[in-house]
């Protein structure tokens, strides 16, 4: 049977509607690590960027930064931020980018969500953190922004910056924002009782971290064509002291001379 008239002019109106989407790179960035995310974002996408600018600049070191971070999420005060110079209404899909602290997004995109609703956008939040955050700034994200459609997002570590460009490229294919095509990743085998290998591969990973990241329970893995992954269930202890359970991804890479390394912790 040859398609309607009516059939053909619908799929043509939903293809031009895709191939038309405008798509956005937003980010904040205080020492380029989450900049150097954001231009492979755009490199990959073409799409067009902007960077958030606090009118008063974390400019300081790391501890200082913790410090005035904490006391404005303590107190509930946001800082400014220079007014954008493009047009959010412009744009179908924003992708927003920031360092996590305190387990969410930086402060001045807190500024940027509480001035901005992104009413009927797309947003998909993209981070880099020492240890994890994307799950829980993903879901603040969305109790802050409820008219927006907020989507699965993309973290990697500081350390592990090498890897974002490979990551971003199966990432934005396995969640059609490009063309292309990625073989599946296998799922994880059932967890079960860790090993003394299990543990001296996850200690060989996690042990140099500055933080404790507690003890193995569990563990289930995956074989891929370039790595062997393991997700780890973990006893640790919360920011308050208090004892409860965490997911750590570790991966082996196949290449000769490769060592263990986190990728996430899922709290």
């Amino acid at each position: 049977m040859k398609p309607s008239l009516f059939s053909l002019i619908m799929t043509l109106a939903v293809t031009t509607a895709c191939t038309q989407q405008k798509t956005l790179v937003l980010y904040y960035s205080q020492t380029g690590t989450t900049q150097a995310v954001a231009e492979e974002l755009q490199r990959q996408l073409g799409a067009d960027i902007e960077r958030i600018e606090a009118v008063n600049p974390y400019d300081g070191d790391f501890q200082a930064t913790i410090e005035r971070s904490g006391a404005e999420m303590k107190s509930g005060e946001l800082p400014a931020i220079q007014p954008l110079k493009v047009n959010l209404a412009d744009y179908d899909l924003i992708f927003i980018g920031f360092p996590v602290w305190f387990g969410t997004y930086a402060m001045p995109v807190a500024t940027l969500v509480a001035e901005n609703t992104f009413e009927g956008k797309t947003v998909v939040p993209f981070c880099t953190f020492g240890s994890g955050g994307l799950n829980t700034s993903t879901d603040a994200l969305r109790k802050a922004l409820p008219k927006a459609d907020i989507r699965q997002g993309y973290g990697v570590r500081e350390a592990r910056m090498t890897a974002a460009p490979k990551e971003l490229d199966r990432f934005l294919i396995e969640n059609g924002y490009k063309e292309g095509t990625v073989t599946p990743l296998p799922d994880y085998s059932p967890q079960q009782p860790v090993t003394e290998a299990d543990v001296a591969i996850f200690n060989a990973a996690c042990s140099d971290y500055q933080f404790p990241l507690g003890t193995p329970l569990t563990v289930g893995s995956r074989e891929t064509d370039e790595s062997t992954d393991y997700k780890f269930t973990v006893q640790s202890r919360d920011m308050s002291g208090a004892e409860t359970t965490s997911i750590i991804f570790v991966t082996v890479g196949k290449a000769e001379g490769s060592q263990p390394e986190f990728t996430e912790v899922v709290r």
